[in-house]
């Protein structure tokens, strides 16, 4: 028979007054631990229950410390059903299709829940559902739980319930019917059927009502153009997998441009096929995602952006428009004659803020015929007007707005002229919001409403001409909130509720498809006519813009980033701790200019690295029109366009967020005249910005065997000789040289049996997009760690995405020159010659290589852990058992990809990391499938093994086999262009098999031995 009795070591472990347990208690433990509970009573002593992963993480320290790990864990009770919901089965997840639209992001989606929660989004696949989620839409579901929230109705700002306002509204309303006062509804682009219904309805009934459509960042422009031309106040769907080339004038059609979403149409022609690959020639001011992934990159100001759109519009139109020298006009020519050559297989866009520039866009697309570009099912998630916007504010100032009632807006926060938007908003009778955060506008209006969610309510979508999407609850409302089109129910004098509104009118758009196949399906796909017109003056357009003239100063260039788009999930952790793609700094925007700029002796701008690896820059004043901004952070961007700044937008909010999240400046303020262009002065400010930058090393220093790249001439040409643009790293054995990876230091044992997996990526369908990263987080409970730990190099990401710029012009002349080393010191010294590749060329080609757990087959990790806590599963997975890790590190040290994550601190209901793992409600995202890591563990990428294993026991249950490209993980279900698959190699049926056995197919760094069952292909450029 086994006894729990205690035995001690020594006398002193169990003297309470002894100082070296004192010593242990107060440096070791955050939480004082109650010694006196449990030494005193020996029933308590001898009914301890300590974990062996308890008794060995302190036992490392001392043995004395063993008698702190004697006392209980915290009790948590679980509350069982007492009637259980048929839907609802414990431990079961559920799916609903939905989409969404916030007036800037926008996608068909699936929602994952467990007993009632959303906790993760999935992309609808079904046909018709085009629209992937980014990395934002990923994060929604976490915004879900934000508990900053607006909660209740306020009047006054005072606590009031929904029938108090409503009654003011209403009063206010029929007030302004009698005496003829203005009343407005401004809200965000809506693109719904129903809700444009409802306010057609409401303006009926108060005819002095008028419909103010606001984006916060506009595309009025494309709109005008668009609608002068076509009659119709939409945006073009481009089909990038129609274009062979695509030219691209200051538009990030991989990042948010006219609503984003391009990125899978764009891969499809990126990875070589048959031989042949898109060719894309980018001409911009600010590096961006779209530059990144360009054959042909060219750095531009925006003054010179103009002047080549109007040279590229004479040579397709064989015009004669005056224009003035464009810099790189070499480049613009053959971009231009490239175009041409591709006929209906060209495409050229522009995000040009400007009418005229717009314009010339439909003209040369219609002269190329562009399949690319096709006026059926256009986009219809963009329809604000500045001029609008405009009026409205000159209307509330002038004291003609009687009520102004506003939903999905926060204009105090986001108009550059907000002052006057104020003062006008003073001389309303009658203001109100619907938000879904006591915001910058919600906390200054008579009446602020709590929205709900659009994980808790009904809608419909029309994305695109043609389609038709719902959106429907996965969740109660958790707040009291009330939505904007159930308010216009009541005022229209609907009896209704929405959801039946909704059902009433679906049958215009379904095609005959049932509500309940269409609530199942999600989106459903009907015909879409053709815009008709197709004619203006574009020669006046073209003249127009060849006149138009440099900006004074720098011209400074707002942007949306990748990760906070346009500020609205600001108090989103998972947000603000993603990496820029491009400059991998989290928790900040700066201003990004120019090497060449910040050397100038007028500036004198740097960054460096200090002493504890982070990353320090230059404050900077920026003033643009009269308005300055100081204490700005410095980026010294490689690729910046000389003569320009860049600047995002989305940052700077101060109301209706957590202290931690009020971070960043707010370049909205200016964004005057919704022009993403303005005439600014920079000069430098005292002191120096702590970044929070994941990835200090910026080149690839001529490393070939990382990043592996050729060009699609060299890959046709000797596509049957692989060894030459995809050469195996060589090692030495028995005086032999061999290729590494026909080398082992171990034996191989057999993977045939079962179930092996592999993942693979694609370098060149890679955009560096980062949905994969924040799929990640929420599918893992990767806890977030806050600006201090990132700098200390202390991020818990399982999946980065490393940047590597090119030292030379091209990868392939760092290669070149490395090759060309001869010995240490000299012209051609390593020493400085290494030294020289360290920094990016003004220029540099761009590469993103996703980067996690390559689960070895022989890792180096499982062979140092003394604790075997790491290990090799059957199926391929390197997995962690998080009872046994002891914290020793080894298995980090020794891992050559550096994919291993040290939980320093315990970042759960802790108020030292006051992020939604601090929230009762923030915990609700939580996945109960993964359990949430303590201090003291190590973790990382599992392969997502819960999820592999919920594919197996699904296919047992149902008594079948696992299908073909069944299994999938949270980043390979992120990746909208395909760069990410997963499959089972053992099953030949499954795709993963194509791509592991491809020619470009290589594992990162080779030469090491391990043998991942990551795969990586080769990057091909069209040059």
């Amino acid at each position: 028979m086994s006894s729990n009795k205690k035995y001690w070591k020594s006398v002193e472990e169990l003297n309470e007054n002894s100082s070296i347990v004192e010593a242990l208690r107060n440096n070791e433990f955050v939480e004082e631990i109650p010694t006196a509970d449990f030494l005193s009573d020996k029933e308590s002593l001898s009914s301890s229950s300590t974990t062996r992963r308890d008794f060995l993480k302190y036992v490392g320290f001392s043995t004395a410390a063993a008698t702190l790990a004697a006392c209980e864990g915290p009790v948590h009770k679980s509350i069982p059903y007492v009637l259980q919901p048929e839907q609802i089965i414990p431990g079961v997840a559920d799916y609903y299709a939905t989409s969404m639209f916030d007036g800037f992001d926008f996608a068909n989606l699936l929602v994952k829940t467990r007993e009632g929660r959303p906790i993760k989004i999935e992309n609808n696949t079904i046909a018709g559902a085009n629209f992937a989620a980014n990395a934002r839409v990923h994060a929604s579901v976490l915004s879900l739980y934000d508990s900053m929230r607006l909660k209740i109705t306020k009047v006054a700002q005072k606590e009031a319930t929904w029938q108090e306002a409503d009654l003011k509204i209403k009063s206010s309303l029929a007030e302004a019917k009698a005496r003829g006062g203005q009343v407005v509804l401004l809200t965000n682009t809506l693109a719904s059927p129903s809700t444009e219904k409802l306010i057609a309805e409401f303006i009926a009934k108060n005819p002095t009502a008028k419909h103010v459509i606001y984006d916060a960042v506009s595309e009025s422009s494309a709109l005008d153009a668009f609608e002068a031309v076509y009659g119709e106040r939409a945006l073009v769907d481009y089909d990038f997998s129609k274009a062979n080339t695509i030219v691209s004038i200051g538009a990030d059609f991989l990042g948010d441009w006219q609503g984003g979403g391009y990125d899978s149409g764009y891969a499809k022609g990126r990875v070589p096929q048959e031989g042949k690959m898109s060719k894309h020639f980018q001409f911009e001011a600010n590096m961006t995602l779209s530059g990144a992934a360009a054959d042909k990159r060219v750095p531009m100001t925006i003054a010179n952006q103009k002047q080549a759109l109007v040279k590229i519009y004479n040579f397709i139109t064989n015009s004669v428009i005056s224009t003035g020298k464009v810099a790189n006009e070499d480049v613009v020519m053959k971009a231009a004659k490239q175009l041409k050559d591709a006929g209906s297989k060209g495409l050229l866009i522009s995000g040009i803020q400007d009418k005229n520039a717009q314009l010339l866009v439909v003209a040369i697309n219609q002269a190329l015929a562009s399949e690319a570009f096709s006026t059926s099912g256009t986009r219809q998630i963009r329809k604000g007007s500045n001029e609008k916007v405009a009026q409205l504010i000159a209307d509330m100032n002038a004291g003609s707005v009687h009520t102004l009632i506003m939903s999905g807006v926060n204009p105090v926060y986001t108009l550059a002229d907000s002052a006057k938007f104020v003062s006008g908003l003073k001389k309303v009778k009658l203001s109100a919001a619907f938000s879904l955060r006591e915001d910058e506008t919600a906390s200054i209006t008579n009446i602020a409403i709590p929205a709900p969610h659009y994980l808790e309510s009904w809608n419909d979508l029309m994305l695109t001409k043609g389609t038709y999407s719902l959106t429907q609850p996965t969740i109660r409302p958790l707040f009291s909130s009330k939505q904007f089109q159930e308010a216009l129910l009541s005022w229209n004098g609907n009896s209704a509720d929405y959801h039946d509104y909704i059902k009433a009118n679906a049958g215009s758009y379904t095609s005959g498809t049932s509500w309940n196949q269409t609530v199942h399906d999600g989106v459903v796909v009907g015909v879409s006519g053709s815009a008709v017109g197709g004619s203006a003056n574009f020669a006046a357009a073209a003249s127009a813009l060849a006149q138009s003239t440099p900006t004074k100063g720098f011209e400074l260039v707002l942007y949306t980033k990748t990760g906070l788009g346009d500020g609205q999930q600001a108090n989103n952790p998972w947000l603000q701790e993603f990496p820029d793609p491009i400059t991998r700094v989290s928790w900040d925007n700066y201003v990004t200019i120019s090497q060449a700029d910040a050397d100038s002796k007028e500036l004198g701008f740097e960054n460096k690295i200090v002493a504890n690896g982070g990353l320090n820059g230059s404050y900077a004043t920026l003033t643009v029109n009269g308005i300055k901004l100081e204490n700005v952070p410095v980026i010294i961007q490689p690729g910046q366009a000389k003569g320009t700044l860049g600047m995002a937008l989305g940052y700077g909010k101060m109301k209706g967020l957590n202290e931690e999240m009020q971070v960043g400046l707010n370049a909205y303020a200016f964004y005057a005249g919704f022009n993403n262009v303005q005439s600014a002065s920079i000069t430098k400010g005292s002191g120096e910005h702590e970044f929070a930058c994941v990835q200090s090393q910026k080149t690839l220093m001529g490393r070939g065997d990382i990043i592996k790249e050729t060009t699609l001439e060299i890959f046709n040409a000797k596509y049957n000789e692989p060894e030459v643009w995809n050469a195996v790293a060589m090692v030495s054995l028995d005086h032999k040289e061999v290729e590494a990876t026909k080398v082992d230091l171990w034996e191989s044992f057999d993977r045939s049996v079962g179930h092996h997996f592999n993942l693979s990526i694609d370098l060149n369908a890679c955009t560096g997009c980062g949905a994969c990263v924040i799929a990640c987080h929420a599918e893992n409970n990767v806890p977030v760690v806050g600006k201090s730990e990132i700098r200390r190099s202390r991020d818990m990401h399982w999946l980065r995405i490393d940047r590597y710029y090119s030292s030379e012009d091209t990868f392939a002349s760092d290669n070149e020159k490395k090759k060309g080393f001869d010995g240490l010191f000299g012209e051609k010294g390593s020493l400085g010659g290494f030294g020289q590749m360290e920094s990016p060329a003004d220029n540099p080609q761009v590469a993103f290589q996703p980067v996690m757990c390559q689960h070895c087959n022989h890792a180096p990790c499982e062979t140092v852990c003394p604790v075997a806590a790491t290990s090799h599963g059957r199926q391929g997975q390197n997995q962690m058992a998080y009872n046994r890790c002891v914290g020793t590190r080894y298995c980090a040290n020794n891992c050559p990809y550096k994919v291993r994550r040290f939980n320093w601190f315990l970042y759960n209901n802790n108020d030292e990391f006051d992020f939604h793992m601090n929230d009762d409600l923030g915990r609700m995202v939580v996945n109960p499938d993964v359990n949430v890591r303590s201090r003291g563990v190590m973790e990382k990428c599992s392969m997502c093994i819960q999820k592999t294993q919920y594919t197996i026991l699904t296919a047992k249950r149902e008594g079948r086999e696992v299908k073909a490209d069944e299994f999938q993980t949270a980043c390979s279900a992120a990746c909208s262009t395909g760069a990410m698959q997963f499959g089972d190699i053992n099953n030949k049926a499954d795709k993963i098999n194509e791509f592991v056995e491809d020619k470009r197919a290589y594992h990162l760094l080779e030469s090491v031995g391990t043998k991942p069952n990551v795969v990586y292909q080769v990057k091909v450029r069209n040059i």
